[in-house]
Formats: structure tokens, C-alpha cells, sequence
């Protein structure tokens, strides 16, 4: 469904940097730690150039967090001058996590499985009766690696509207999982992966169900409360959190340019995202993405998910032998991929990262750590159906996920 797109040429964009680097002290000491800290420095410049380069592609802004596990993190940060009336993005703002969202999820679900309140193979049904069709034959571990065959609700009538705006309402988790289970299954139970938004809604219901708390709730209580993420919660709307860190502007391609998408799915010529527009973006910012839920609707900063990732592979949250059942994987998307308890298992040239991907109007992010969760990296972009739509912008937006992930393990950044 993607398609090149003529975009209008523009100067080069303005964009804000914040650097920390490594310096080298002027000493007698071995030269090695010379020549580490000029790689560690070269990396750190090729890691700019890639921002650069996402950024003169078509991405209108990003943020790029990268923590080694030893000396100061390093924070990248460009944007195009033609949003900066919008917002000045900064290394700190809040963004919505979409899918990341469902780490969090399989978290708090390993966490009621060490205290015995739930069962990894706990049905379906046995939690939410009549809402799932089959799922006297769905698990829950089914659902946390998208092995339950239930479909994916993303380009639903409904969830397109909801998407872009154009369906204000807010429609319950109940509501939500029935655009999924309305659709007829796509595999059978326990056979081969397939990405489901509604399974971890559904997921969410079984969570507010063993416990009697919302998912809101239960990610304050048990995961950014204990970690000190402050600038991080379940939105319930449109509007960042009061006391919380600026939430960075989203776009996405006007009608015209989103045109090669909405086509395909028989939207109408001119159908696009509610929104201002300023030359060929609308500005998605003010969309309540909030319907998501346990799939999809956390807001967080790149330093907050760093708490996150680190006390998630480190054992923090959950025993040790649940953290393996996590890493426990089923192939996904592609050679590269494969898919746990919530997480992504990625092997890109540098190495092999654990994480998630997140998308939602406006709003691209990747977050992984290694095994250890010592070393962390976030590339947040201010779009995503701008990348699902300009193979240009996409492949440079991949070019610098794998260049923030070198730069985070210590190896050299591929080339293009």
C-alpha cells in the first residue's frame, strides 16, 4: 500500500541538537582510551548525519536517545524549520507509544501470573465469557505473541474514522475488542503469528477483570510509579497529562499525498486527517488516540522508557523464569524478527535488541535494550503513515533505528 510521493523541495531544515559527549582528558593514559573515545565520537557523528538524513526525507522531526551503558547518554534531536511555530521539539517531550504500549501490557500479566492470579494458560473464556468467539481454545500466552488467531482491526471503517478524527466518540475496550472478534479469524488457535490489536485489548480486559482495577490504574500502581516515570501514563484523551513533559506534534500527509493509502481501501478522494494543514501536513496532535488501551494508548518520554526497558530485562518487574518465558519466541515479520511474550526479538547488523515498535497518527517509536537491559535506545519521529507512504522516508527512519542501535551495542554504524 505504499507509494513514492512528489514532494516540494525545501532548504535544508533547521533543526535543535542536544549532544552529550565523551571527552578525552589530556593525560599520560594508555592511547586506547584516545581511539575508543574518537569511535565512540565518530559513531555519535554518523548517528547525526542519519537523523539528518530521515529528517530531509520526509520525517518532520526526531528524537534519538541512546544510553551504552557507560558515560553520558547521548540525545540527537532534528527537525524541520517548517513545524518549529508549531513546537520546538526538544529530547524530553512525551510522545504516544502506540504498540510499545504492549510490553507494558505482558508485564503487568507476567506480574498476576508470579503472584498465581493468572495462568499463562488460562482461557479466554475463562475470563471474559462469550466475548471472544472460540476462546474456550485461546490462551493467554495465545494472545501476549499473537498466536490466537484473532484479526487485526487497524483498517476497520471504524478504526479509520477513529484514527483520523473524523469519529470523535470514544468507544469502550469492549467496543474496541468487537472490531476485531466482528472479523472472521485468521488462523486457528496456537497456529502461526499474526499481529492483533484487539487480543491485547482483550488482554486488558483480563487484567481489570483478575483485579478489579482499570489498566490505567494497575501501570501506575505497579510499573511507572515503583520506576519514577513521571512523565508517563494511560492518556484518556487528546490533551497531555497536566505536570507532565510537553507532548511533541505529530503529522501526517494531507489528502493528496496520503491518497496511494486511502485508495486502496476504497476511502473517498479527499479523505484525509482532520486537522490544520500547513502545506502538505496536517497536524494530528489534537486526534484522541486514547480508544487504544492495553494496545496502544501510553504516553512516554525516551528517558522514561529507558527506566522501563532496564527494569523490565533486568528482572526488576518479574521472576526470573517468567522473563524467560517473555524471551520465549514464534517467527513474525520476516527473517530479522521474532516475536515473545509482548516483545520484539529484532537482529539487526549490530546485534540482537528486545523491544517494541509503536505507530499511531503522528507518532512513530522504537525502543530496545540488550538481554541485560544496561544499554538502552529510542528513536521517536513526529509521523507514521508519512513513512507508510514515502519509501524514501521509511527506509531512511529504518536507516536510523540501526544506527542508534550500533551506536547503543559499540559497533560501526552501517552505511546506507
Amino acid at each position: 500500500m505504499t507509494a513514492k510521493t512528489t514532494r516540494r523541495s525545501r532548504r535544508r531544515p533547521a533543526a535543535v541538537t542536544a549532544l552529550v559527549l565523551t571527552v578525552a582528558a589530556v593525560c599520560p593514559v594508555a592511547a586506547a582510551a584516545d581511539t575508543s573515545s574518537a569511535a565512540e565520537r565518530s559513531r555519535t557523528g554518523m548517528l547525526e548525519a542519519a537523523a539528518e538524513r530521515a529528517v530531509a526525507a520526509g520525517v518532520p522531526g526526531v528524537v534519538v536517545r541512546v544510553d551504552t551503558g557507560r558515560g553520558p547518554v547521548v540525545t540527537v534531536v532534528r527537525q524541520g524549520s517548517w513545524s518549529t511555530p508549531d513546537h520546538v521539539l526538544r529530547a524530553g517531550d512525551s510522545f504516544r507509544m502506540g504498540s510499545n504500549t504492549k510490553t507494558v501490557t505482558a508485564a503487568l500479566v507476567l506480574q498476576l501470573v508470579a503472584e498465581r492470579r493468572l495462568r499463562l494458560d488460562d482461557t479466554v473464556e475463562r475470563w471474559l465469557p462469550g466475548t471472544v468467539p472460540n476462546g474456550g481454545n485461546i490462551t493467554l500466552r495465545m494472545l501476549l505473541n499473537h498466536t490466537g488467531g484473532l484479526a487485526d482491526s487497524a483498517y476497520t471503517a471504524r478504526s479509520l474514522h477513529l484514527m483520523t478524527g473524523h469519529d470523535t466518540s470514544r468507544p469502550t475496550s469492549e467496543e474496541v475488542l468487537a472490531l476485531g472478534t466482528d472479523l472472521p479469524p485468521v488462523g486457528a488457535p496456537g497456529g502461526a503469528w499474526s499481529y492483533s490489536n484487539p487480543g491485547y485489548v482483550a488482554l486488558g480486559l483480563v487484567l481489570e477483570r483478575a483485579t478489579g482495577r482499570s489498566f490505567a490504574d494497575l501501570v501506575r500502581q505497579r510499573v511507572t510509579g515503583p520506576l519514577g516515570m513521571r512523565d508517563t501514563y494511560v492518556a484518556t484523551g487528546a490533551a497531555p497529562r497536566r505536570g507532565t513533559a510537553p507532548l511533541a506534534h505529530g503529522y501526517e500527509p494531507d489528502a493528496a499525498h496520503l491518497r496511494p493509502l486511502t485508495e486502496p481501501l476504497g476511502l473517498p478522494e479527499g479523505w484525509g486527517f482532520v486537522g490544520p494543514a500547513d502545506d502538505e501536513h496536517v497536524d494530528t496532535t489534537a486526534i484522541d488516540q486514547s480508544w487504544g488501551g492495553a494496545a496502544a494508548a501510553i504516553v512516554s518520554t525516551a528517558a522514561d522508557w529507558a527506566r522501563f526497558d532496564r527494569a523490565l530485562m533486568s528482572g526488576g518487574l518479574f521472576p526470573e523464569r517468567l522473563l524467560a518465558e517473555m524471551r520465549t519466541t514464534v517467527p513474525s515479520e520476516g527473517p530479522d524478527h521474532r516475536y515473545g511474550l509482548g516483545v520484539d526479538e529484532y537482529r539487526s547488523p549490530c546485534g540482537t535488541v528486545w523491544g517494541h515498535d509503536g505507530a499511531l497518527p503522528g507518532y512513530r517509536s522504537d525502543n530496545y535494550t540488550d538481554e541485560s537491559g544496561r544499554r538502552t535506545v529510542s528513536v521517536l519521529s513526529t509521523t507514521h503513515f508519512g513513512l507508510v507512504v514515502s519509501p524514501e522516508a521509511n527506509a531512511a527512519e529504518a536507516e536510523l533505528v540501526d544506527a542508534a542501535i550500533c551506536t547503543m551495542l559499540g559497533k560501526p554504524v552501517p552505511t546506507s
